[in-house]
């Protein structure tokens, strides 16, 4: 077995209701998609057999023969289409119901009360083949296939989906291990799925997830061998972890940012006061200072609201300079702002204090601190729960930290769901006609190239109205015990857990 880290999952495992690092981690190892995305980021066929569209917007999925869940049921069309209609229907408020949007009948399954209980663009063939109608073509339909949301569900799952979610059966690379596989708050163990036919089988002999509260806790757990994988090294080590781990020391660019928010009903954060002030306190940001002092390099100063390992990348936007540390023209911002409105009270910068951000947050309030001459400080919150509650419910009255780590790599699922009208994850509120137009028509582009020229145009409506404030792009830090070997990092900073060996 494989000792990792993970973090307790905050709900039972179904694939549409995960939405966080630590379960999601584990679904991904549990079940199989139609796709996949290997640890580069290229995407293969898993269970589709093909996926054919002449127009981005209308599909016809085929299934290869003989796919079966770790119980022995069959991997049907039915059992992809099932799984999507319950994520979508409003009434079973799954957290990754949004990313159904595109398909056919979605807002009719989403209305209070429905308006029917399946989306009218599924429509399954016969056991192997089923067709998706889209409301718009979408150029990154065929990548979103691979993203957990899009995974089957056997039939034995509709009977009792909380039940099923505290045991699933699935029909990935893995399955639970016989017995208490699931220790609440203490681990999680998977073994080898001895059914699975797809193109990423473990080479290993089970993973067991170890949950920590805290990073620092984990990295002495590997040092002293009590851990084989840590796929976040703390700030606390990243000095001395190279020199600690020696040639088992991982570093490398990973699809992760960190951003600061802002809703509206923050005082002072609305209107062109709002946008002025914002774009005040991202000048006011020493980020090159902070990433080395802080992190050592291993946090990049952002250029943009996606990741620079994504395809399509441009670090040279236009109005990409608010990006810029630039103290003069930030003071000259804060006083137009003050000219519609007088500064008053503290700014406060909202963190979860169980994840490692206190150093970054306390040296961007100083910065913002020193630079405009307000009462600036980081605002700790116990518990990334805690955190997110007041966030989901707009009660956090404060600037807040979050960020993303790319589901599937592309850059539209950096912005979608972040910043587009609609969405549930959208948590600065952010609504832009222009911007809502440039995604849709970067998502009906016919090629990549143009879909990236127009998300370039999307960003440019970001950067100047600045509804969140990127401050940095990761180069994730990992590291290995000497019982394992083949450890590789993926494209989207967690381990390639699959193809981890034992000694």
């Amino acid at each position: 077995m494989v000792a990792v880290n993970g973090t307790e999952p905050q709900n039972p495992l179904v694939p549409s209701n995960t939405n966080e690092n630590g379960g999601g981690r584990i679904v991904d190892r549990l079940f199989a998609g139609l796709r996949y995305i290997d640890a580069k980021g290229a995407l293969h066929d898993e269970v589709a057999q093909s996926i054919e569209t002449t127009d981005q917007q209308h599909y016809r999925i085929t299934l290869k023969p003989g796919w079966t869940f770790s119980d022995g049921s069959a991997v049907t069309a039915h059992s992809f289409v099932d799984a999507w209609n319950f994520g979508a229907l409003v009434t079973n408020k799954q957290l990754q119901s949004y990313t159904y949007q595109p398909i056919v009948g979605f807002d009719d399954v989403q209305a209070d009360p429905p308006r029917a209980q399946a989306m009218s663009g599924l429509t399954v063939i016969d056991d192997l083949t089923f067709t998706v109608d889209l409301t718009a073509p979408t150029i990154d339909f065929r990548t979103r296939l691979a993203y957990a949301p899009f995974y089957p569900l056997p039939a034995v799952a509709f009977k009792d989906m909380k039940a099923f979610g505290e045991h699933p059966i699935g029909n990935g690379p893995y399955r639970f291990a016989d017995g208490n596989a699931w220790q609440h708050d203490v681990q999680l163990t998977v073994v080898p799925n001895e059914s699975y036919r797809g193109g990423r089988p473990a080479r290993n002999k089970g993973l067991i997830f170890v949950f920590y509260s805290n990073f620092d806790s984990a990295y002495s757990d590997l040092l002293a061998g009590n851990l084989d994988v840590l796929d976040t090294v703390p700030d606390s080590a990243i000095r001395v972890f190279e020199k600690d781990l020696g040639d088992r020391a991982i570093q490398a660019p990973s699809a992760q940012n960190q951003w600061i928010g802002f809703q509206a009903n923050m005082p002072h954060f609305s209107g062109e006061e709002g946008r002025l002030r914002r774009q005040a306190i991202s000048m006011a940001i020493d980020r090159a200072r902070i990433g080395q002092k802080i992190f050592h390099g291993t946090r990049i100063p952002s250029r943009d609201f996606t990741s620079r390992t994504l395809p399509g990348y441009d670090g040279n936007l236009p109005g990409a300079q608010v990006l810029d540390y630039n103290p003069e023209q930030a003071r000259r911002l804060w006083a137009q702002a003050n000219e519609i409105a007088p500064w008053s009270g503290r700014f406060e910068i909202a963190y979860n204090a169980d994840g490692g951000h206190q150093a970054w947050i306390d040296a961007v309030a100083n910065s913002v601190r020193n630079t405009l001459g307000i009462d600036a400080v980081g605002a700790a919150y116990p518990t990334f729960k805690q955190l997110r509650d007041q966030v989901v419910h707009r009660t956090v009255g404060k600037a807040f930290r979050f960020g993303w780590q790319g589901d599937y790599p592309t850059m539209l699922q950096f912005l979608e769901p972040s910043f587009l009208s609609g969405s549930e994850t959208n948590d600065v509120d952010f609504h832009n006609a222009e911007f809502d137009r440039l995604i849709a028509a970067a998502e009906a582009a016919p090629g990549e190239q143009e879909s990236w020229r127009i998300v370039g145009q999307a960003q440019t409506v970001l950067l100047r109205e600045l509804p969140a404030i990127p401050v940095f792009d990761y180069i994730n830090s990992a590291g290995y015990s000497r019982r394992v070997h083949n450890v590789v990092q993926t494209w989207n900073g967690l381990a390639d857990f699959e193809n981890i060996e034992l000694r």
